[in-house]
């Protein structure tokens, strides 16, 4: 087994001293003190959640590649937020949204797709010695890429499958993945606190948006209780009894996908993490055409956004900056990927005329999944998560394919080197 050189291992200790830094900033971003207001009016709360536990991993501090903390996370809170965030959700208000947020997320996808190959032929002009690999070991590396960044790790692992790509390789192509796409969410969580001068700067029609959310504001507000002791359990019951449900349905179900369904295994749909993030938010929509919607007014969604943000730090404590020394090279071309990735996004924006919001979730649907979709989608208010959920569910059903065709161009692009 491999020892790790982490001054602190025992998750335990870990968890408590992400549960500090997230203490620490929530009571800061609420202080009244004029410099620590003028501070986050600049650098948002979310940011700080994100970006302070990947300092501990960073320094040493803690062992965030072999730390259990994101698995607990993902697999246990993730669903149980979703049940939480999506029990008092509107769909027809939802519908109201209009074709505006798949066509970002289409254009997001088209992004990956074609940035791949362009990165690495800008790449090949410029220095085709950088990455310091065969071409077959670069492409093979990048598909991988490709996969995590269009639908999340069961289409990652597919593309790895496929294509074979070499264990080194793989591991470098990880830490790409993840500090690419974290440094990106860092921009976007940004994005946030001034989504409103972006709006003009796009030309966007928010109202759809905003007509969403001041709804929602309103049906909190018209319910809104003090939560007694039998509602904490009621809702505690209902996020981690739903969670358990889709555990066991996706027990059941990804396993019979993979022995009896061919095409749909190889669309990485025997995952039993998509089917838990699909049920989790199934039982969540339809919880909210009962009565028990009104459960919101206890506080529903309040302790839904409490799991988000342990799910934001674990998620942040997988991020070592400090690798980005050790892989310059390919730092280089996640970096150019991302940058069209982005470029397409804002013409598209642009184009639409579409809000922010639709700009990030399209983006971080592709890129990051059900795992941070919903996360930058509550970062905006937290009944949108639901919007960031369904899109990140799309981009499981078309990861592979889409990865597939990246992973082929960019072979025929390395063929040239």
């Amino acid at each position: 087994m491999e020892t790790s050189s982490a001054l602190i291992t025992n998750d335990a200790v870990t968890l408590g001293l992400l549960l500090m830094i997230l203490g620490a900033v929530f009571y800061t971003s609420n202080s009244s003190n004029p410099t620590l207001q003028k501070f986050y009016s600049v650098v948002p709360m979310l940011l700080l959640c994100y970006f302070l536990p990947s300092l501990l991993t960073t320094f040493g501090i803690v062992d965030g590649e072999h730390s259990k903390l994101y698995y607990i996370a993902s697999r246990y809170l993730l669903p149980a937020c979703l049940v939480l965030l999506t029990l008092s959700v509107d769909l027809r208000e939802i519908a109201r949204l209009g074709f505006k947020p798949v066509a970002m997320f289409l254009v997001g996808t088209l992004g990956v797709v074609i940035g791949g190959p362009l990165a690495l032929l800008i790449t090949s002009v410029i220095s085709p010695e950088l990455l310091g690999a065969t071409p077959s070991e670069i492409w093979r590396g990048l598909a991988t890429v490709a996969g995590s960044w269009i639908g999340g790790g069961a289409n990652q692992a597919a593309m790895y499958e496929i294509f074979q790509t070499p264990d080194d390789i793989y591991s470098v192509m990880i830490t790409v993945d993840v500090l690419v796409a974290e440094v990106w969410m860092a921009f976007l969580l940004i994005g946030v606190g001034h989504r409103q001068r972006i709006n003009r700067a796009l030309k966007a029609d928010a109202s759809s948006v905003d007509h969403l959310r001041d709804k929602m504001d309103t049906f909190s507000k018209s319910i809104a209780r003090i939560p007694s002791t039998t509602d904490l359990m009621v809702l505690v019951a209902l996020g981690f009894g739903a969670t358990a449900l889709a555990h066991g349905l996706a027990d059941v179900i990804a396993p019979f996908i993979g022995e009896n369904a061919p095409l749909l295994k190889r669309a990485s749909l025997d995952s039993k993490f998509f089917w838990l993030i699909i049920l989790a938010t199934f039982f969540g929509v339809c919880l909210s055409f009962t009565q028990l919607r009104n459960y919101e007014g206890a506080g529903a969604s309040k302790i839904g956004t409490v799991f988000i943000f342990i799910l934001v730090a674990t998620i942040g404590m997988k991020m070592d900056i400090s690798a980005i020394k050790d892989y310059w090279g390919f730092f280089i071309v996640g970096a150019i990927w991302m940058l069209i990735h982005v470029i397409l996004l804002v013409i598209a924006a642009r184009v639409l005329r579409a809000p922010y919001f639709f700009l990030a979730i399209g983006s971080k649907a592709n890129i990051g999944g059900a795992a941070s979709a919903p996360v930058l989608a509550a970062a905006f208010h937290p009944s949108l998560a639901p919007v960031g959920v369904l899109l990140a569910v799309l981009g499981y059903v078309m990861g592979t394919i889409a990865a597939y065709s990246c992973a082929l161009i960019m072979r025929q692009v390395s063929a040239g080197f």
